[in-house]
């Protein structure tokens, strides 16, 4: 007989009321059980589990698990961020998009069952058949090996295995990296118990089609620089601050995106750290990102699947492989890639107008980066048939060059980054994009040396305006209830 997935008596009774409430009584009755005292984190894993469990896997990658999942690592931080009962904000959004999934007719309804984890005659011959299953898209028979390798061997090894069929896959769609990834972080503060369950979904998504032919002009790379055999410095020093500088803005200043692997290739052949790598692809990245001209509030790959990259880089048990492909297939990404057809002709924000601004003192230059960010000009979607295709408005450079004015002025970067995270809680577009930008610049500007940290938290400001107003139904209903 079949059973459902079944999680411990202690948080069973939680999942069940994210899964069971109508969607129409979802928050006033989670706010209700957060005032009553149940903690922020225990309501994300309670919500991580129910939608986990309880809805399908759309064909592409919006619906389903896969943002709550992967926005799990933000909404936890951005919580730790916020003060009294903003902090319930994030949360809420979690889960109201958790249910919503849950009991939307294309996810629902829907049960993950209990399996019995196959053996195929130890590690070596359940990797094996595992691959086999992915090259013939058996996905649900490649759930069944990988339940049995969690058990098994340690969760790194597990992950690399993982992630060698979802990295070359990233040129179909980022997500299948970013999935299995950014679902990995989480555990990191749920704890390894939920780990098997939590990526069961990612590893179904991962396998659901065959493997990637790979990327050639990557392998070429990686044999021309020999990169996998030639001695690689793992970690950076203050030694290396000319060359990562040199190295991220020359790929800020990029136009063709195919020459970034080349850049960073030279540079590790040359004695560069893969850490000092990652660092100049975070510096690259944030001056790309300021350069988009993207109106698309989900357009923030570039810096979150850099962030991501970075992490994987310092992490211990990932094979050398498996680390090159993810500096070097970077910018494989559609929505990366995307982004090459619409950049400014010149770094942004523009310093001479950022240089003609009134002085303001800090408070006043945070309020008037808030008010900016507010007053963006709504979008009328009647005319918007591609939000891929969507421009930014040219209101969204004001606040991007204040948010430089903050950076020249000196001020404090905590205070602004306070901001920006009551800001990023209004939004409830994006599935967990605009959560997940603001924590990757956050992090990406306590991981970046001098002076190119700054921008990140520049490129923060500018992604909040491009989210801001487009949808906040979430945030309002929520203000009314705490106000009620």
């Amino acid at each position: 007989m079949v059973t459902r997935v079944q999680y411990a008596d202690a948080i069973e009774p939680l999942v069940q009321f994210i899964e069971e409430t109508p969607p129409s009584a979802i928050l006033d009755h989670t706010l209700a059980k957060l005032h009553a005292g149940v903690p922020p984190n225990t309501m994300l894993t309670a919500s991580a589990l129910a939608v986990t469990r309880s809805s399908d896997l759309p064909p592409g990658h919006h619906g389903g698990p896969l943002h709550p999942l992967v926005g799990l690592h933000a909404v936890h931080h951005l919580v730790e961020r916020l003060e009294g009962e903003h902090r319930f904000l994030p949360v809420l959004q979690h889960v109201a998009l958790s249910n919503k999934h849950i009991h939307h007719p294309a996810m629902g309804p829907y049960a993950l069952l209990e399996f019995e984890p196959v053996d195929e005659g130890g590690v070596e011959a359940t990797k094996e058949a595992f691959f086999a299953a992915v090259n013939r898209g058996e996905y649900n028979k490649a759930d069944h090996y990988f339940l049995w390798l969690w058990d098994n061997i340690p969760p790194v090894e597990a992950l690399d295995i993982l992630l060698t069929v979802a990295i070359p896959k990233n040129v179909l769609d980022d997500h299948y990296f970013i999935f299995p990834a950014l679902t990995f972080r989480a555990v990191e503060w749920m704890g390894r118990d939920y780990l098997p369950v939590l990526m069961r979904p990612a590893v179904r998504y991962v396998s659901r089609y065959p493997l990637s032919p790979g990327v050639p002009e990557i392998e070429a790379i990686l044999d021309e620089y020999q990169l996998l055999t030639r001695p690689l410095r793992r970690h950076t020093g203050d030694d290396e601050t000319p060359a990562i500088g040199r190295l991220g803005e020359a790929i800020g200043q990029c136009d063709i995106f195919a020459n970034i692997p080349v850049m960073l290739a030279k540079a590790l052949a040359d004695g560069l750290s893969l850490d000092g790598a990652g660092e100049a692809l975070s510096i690259g990245a944030a001056g790309l990102f300021l350069r988009s001209l993207t109106g698309n509030p989900m357009d923030v790959h570039l810096h979150t699947s850099v962030n991501l990259r970075r992490y994987l880089l310092r992490l211990e048990g990932l094979s050398l492989r498996n680390k090159l492909l993810v500096l070097l297939l970077w910018h494989t990404g559609p929505e990366i890639r995307s982004t090459q057809r619409r950049l400014a002709a010149s770094p942004q924000p523009d310093l001479a107008a950022v240089a003609a601004l009134p002085y303001r003192t800090q408070e006043e230059l945070l309020d008037a980066i808030s008010e900016q960010i507010y007053q963006q000009p709504p979008i009328d979607w009647a005319t918007v048939t591609n939000l891929g295709q969507l421009r930014a408005a040219p209101e969204v450079k004001i606040p991007v060059q204040l948010a430089q004015q903050y950076v020249n002025c000196g001020y404090d970067a905590s205070a602004f980054i306070a901001r920006l995270a009551e800001i990023v809680c209004h939004d409830s577009f994006t599935e967990m994009h605009a959560f997940k930008h603001h924590q990757a610049v956050v992090e990406e500007f306590y991981a970046t040396r001098e002076p190119w940290r700054w921008s990140h938290l520049v490129a923060g400001a500018q992604a909040a305006a491009i989210s801001f107003g487009k949808n906040m139904e979430i945030y309002e209903e929520v203000l009314e209830l705490l106000h009620a």
